[in-house]
């Protein structure tokens, strides 16, 4: 395995989690289909399907617009949004274009073919990055031979893949609303185990030629969770750090304390981004939700805020987005 293999050439260069923490839920979280209710992901999840089409997706170009499971949106001119609104976790994938290289960050649910997406948008060598390693942010890693990843024991754990005793019920239910493609089996479906080729540190560049990102390890979520800095850009890729929705720092392997630690690097930047682009979704977000963010925390910490309980944990509402703490939650 590589270190820090980076070069702009075309060639070189994870609510609960399930047993075993792999994926975003446990033995508890299940679907009830009277009420269309994902339990254990907070409490605005019934008919989770009503809130389809989200009208944000309008203001992007669809591209790719004749595939059966993915939808495709031009974000930006050098990224584009592959978005799999078809499973609950409406998980976005990331691919960023160079002009020498191209980076994907995060590959989704592994439901169908992600490679064959990839190869229509671009014909340059890309490497795979994922944010995190739960089950719908690296389902289809394997499809690719070249994969960064960062030195963490639970990174290295969810590279072993996942069997369908463990992800197979993220498949079926409520968790489905859009017909997988023709030989899809549900109860076969699993992680596929890959390899990371190259290791990166927090702090290390990525040059895809006339685009250079930034990795900012910000555990939290998950032990192995990071963000991609585009400083030129003004953009942040904040993975599940971040997103219009409920987040996680309740699961096994989130941690609150460094979940609010890494909040307040990324606020720090708030004056140098104009767009955050999140994993679940919508795919852009204003970067004034960082400094939001990070005093929602404070105020859950402080003990001062109200709160719900939800499947177990503590969850707090705010403007936007909402914060699943464990019901024991430590201060810092």
């Amino acid at each position: 395995m590589a270190r820090k293999h980076i070069n702009s050439g075309a060639a070189g260069v994870l609510f609960a989690v399930a047993v075993l923490t792999f994926g975003c839920a446990d033995e508890n979280t299940r679907t009830n289909s009277d009420t269309q209710k994902v339990e254990g992901r907070g409490g605005d999840t019934a008919k989770w399907r009503e809130k389809l089409p989200r009208a944000q997706w309008a203001n992007y170009e669809r591209v790719a617009d004749d595939l059966e499971w993915f939808e495709v949106y031009r974000v930006f001119s050098d990224v584009y949004a592959i978005y799999e609104p078809g499973q609950f976790e409406e998980v976005i994938s990331f691919l960023i274009v160079g002009e020498t290289r191209a980076l994907l960050f995060d590959t989704g649910l592994g439901i169908a073919k992600l490679r064959p997406v990839i190869t229509r948008l671009t014909n340059l060598d890309v490497m795979v990055l994922n944010s995190h390693g739960h089950y719908d942010h690296i389902g289809g890693n394997y499809e690719f031979s070249e994969i960064g990843g960062v030195d963490v024991d639970y990174a290295h754990a969810q590279a072993k893949g996942a069997g369908p005793e463990k992800v197979a019920r993220y498949v079926t239910g409520d968790w489905l609303w859009k017909k997988t493609p023709d030989g899809f089996d549900p109860e076969a479906y699993k992680i596929h185990p890959y390899q990371v080729t190259t290791l990166f540190e927090d702090g290390d560049i990525i040059d895809l030629g006339e685009r250079r990102l930034e990795i900012l390890v910000t555990p939290g979520h998950s032990p192995d969770s990071i963000c991609l800095l585009d400083r030129a850009g003004r953009r942040l890729f904040t993975g599940d750090t971040f997103y219009l929705a409920p987040l996680y720092a309740h699961l096994k392997g989130s941690n609150v304390a460094d979940y609010m630690a890494s909040i307040d690097r990324l606020a720090a930047l708030e004056p140098e981004v104009d767009h955050l682009l999140t994993a679940h979704n919508v795919p852009v977000a204003e970067p004034a939700y960082l400094s939001r963010v990070q005093g929602a925390f404070e105020t859950i910490d402080s003990k001062s805020a109200a709160y719900v309980e939800t499947d177990g944990a503590f969850e707090y509402q705010f403007d936007g987005f909402s914060i699943i703490v464990p019901a024991t939650n430590p201060r810092r």
